[in-house]
């Protein structure tokens, strides 16, 4: 990812002030804040603005005038039982800002979660970057054969150059001919000065999917966490994973204690049907238990053996 020089002087201008302000704040965060954080190829993620911490959940939680308490080992106990009991209100209260750049196919699948403030770069107004997202060959599979939304064996030599030729000849290919309908070239400048250029918001409807955009995207913690709990998940996606990830740090930065129960109650956690929760009591008591007195349907049966690791119970 390379930023240009009126990117880097703007990140430099936001990283010099210097604002005093009687709100709480996270100093891990402040380190990074502004920060372009690379991802893919042409992406980055920012963290632009934040209100809250830590202690602004346990506040809410007890409605109290403190920011509070006076130990962590308090705050932390509160904020885990929380976690654990899905009492989601007092997350609510924290809330942050990113700068996101990203293809457009990825936009299109993160825009899925609604519960966030989205404000887009405007192809209307101005000419999209000449950027394109282009997958390194480790991330060029072909369809699963028994996932319909997922990924199968990766392509190798032949097949995949052909893959990555079509994709960039592609990209290169429409965007020389949006430039040509709107008569002007990325750079501004114009390409034949006595044509008139077709209007922008009708141009950019001929561009790729894996063109760049970029927008501003400002959710609260509790739905920030819900985003990051489906696309941060080795299911999810790569391409979204990879911004997921980088979300994840800057969570551990923003709310070290919020992060450590989320990584344990809802990452790392399972959920467990109340069938599930039988089966489980009789393999403890060492009753025999098999599908077929289970109640559970096949699938069923194998996702909770996988989430316990009794791999040789799956069938």
């Amino acid at each position: 990812m390379k930023l240009t020089e009126e990117q880097n002087k703007e990140i430099k201008e936001q990283q010099s002030q210097q604002n005093k302000t009687k709100r709480v704040t996270a100093p891990e965060l402040e380190k990074i804040l502004y920060d372009a954080i690379p991802i893919l190829d042409h992406g980055f993620i920012r963290v632009v603005d934040y209100m809250g911490d830590d202690t602004s959940v346990v506040q809410s939680a007890r409605v109290s005038y403190g920011k509070g308490t006076k130990k962590v080992s308090t705050d932390s106990g509160l904020i885990k039982y929380l976690m654990r009991h899905w009492h989601s209100t007092p997350f609510e209260m924290c809330e942050i800002k990113y700068h996101v750049k990203l293809p457009i196919f990825i936009a299109r699948q993160w825009i899925r979660h609604r519960t966030a403030n989205v404000n887009e770069y405007s192809a209307r107004y101005s000419i999209l970057d000449k950027e394109f997202y282009l997958p390194e060959p480790k991330h060029l599979a072909a369809q699963s054969k028994s996932n319909r939304q997922g990924r199968g064996d990766i392509l190798e030599g032949e097949k995949a150059k052909k893959v990555l030729d079509l994709l960039k000849g592609d990209a290169e290919q429409t965007y020389n001919n949006y430039e040509t309908m709107l008569n002007q070239r990325y750079d501004g400048s114009t390409i034949d000065e006595n044509s008139v250029g077709l209007a922008r918001e009708l141009a950019r409807m001929n561009l790729t999917l894996n063109t760049y955009t970029q927008w501003y995207w400002k959710t609260d913690l509790l739905n920030l966490m819900n985003f990051l709990r489906l696309r941060a998940d080795h299911h999810a996606q790569y391409e979204i994973r990879a911004y997921a990830d980088a979300m994840l740090d800057t969570l551990k930065k923003w709310v070290p204690i919020t992060y450590e129960a989320f990584m344990d109650y809802r990452v790392g956690g399972t959920e467990v049907s109340a069938k599930g929760k039988v089966i489980l009591q009789k393999l403890i008591n060492g009753e025999d238990i098999s599908i077929d007195n289970s109640g559970l349907s096949k699938r069923e049966w194998n996702e909770l053996m996988i989430s316990f690791n009794l791999n040789d119970r799956i069938i």
